[in-house]
């Protein structure tokens, strides 16, 4: 009896160990959530980052336009390259 009762308390507590996570699952678990957590706030900074550089883009496009205006720019006597290179940002009025 007392070796029957022995081997049922063993067994309960093999199957209480199996049921915590005992095969180190839960850690690996953890470290995998905390890895997609690390790559989803990069993507956020890079997102705020983006965000902060397409105000500067605007601006900027707002100051060559003010720009443009101010100098009354005669634009039918600019080739098209000279127009292209403008709205590109690769030439800026001088």
């Amino acid at each position: 009896m007392k070796k029957t009762m022995a081997a049922a308390l063993l067994g309960a507590m093999a199957l209480s160990l199996a049921a915590c996570g005992g095969n180190g699952d839960d850690k690996l678990a953890k470290n995998v959530e905390k890895a997609y957590d690390n790559r989803a706030d990069a993507m956020e900074q890079a997102a705020d980052n983006m965000k902060d550089q397409a105000k500067q883009i605007r601006k900027s496009g707002e100051q060559q336009a003010d720009a443009i205006d101010d100098a009354d720019v005669n634009a039918a006597a600019m080739s098209d390259a000279q127009k292209t290179a403008l709205m590109n940002g690769t030439e800026k009025l001088r």
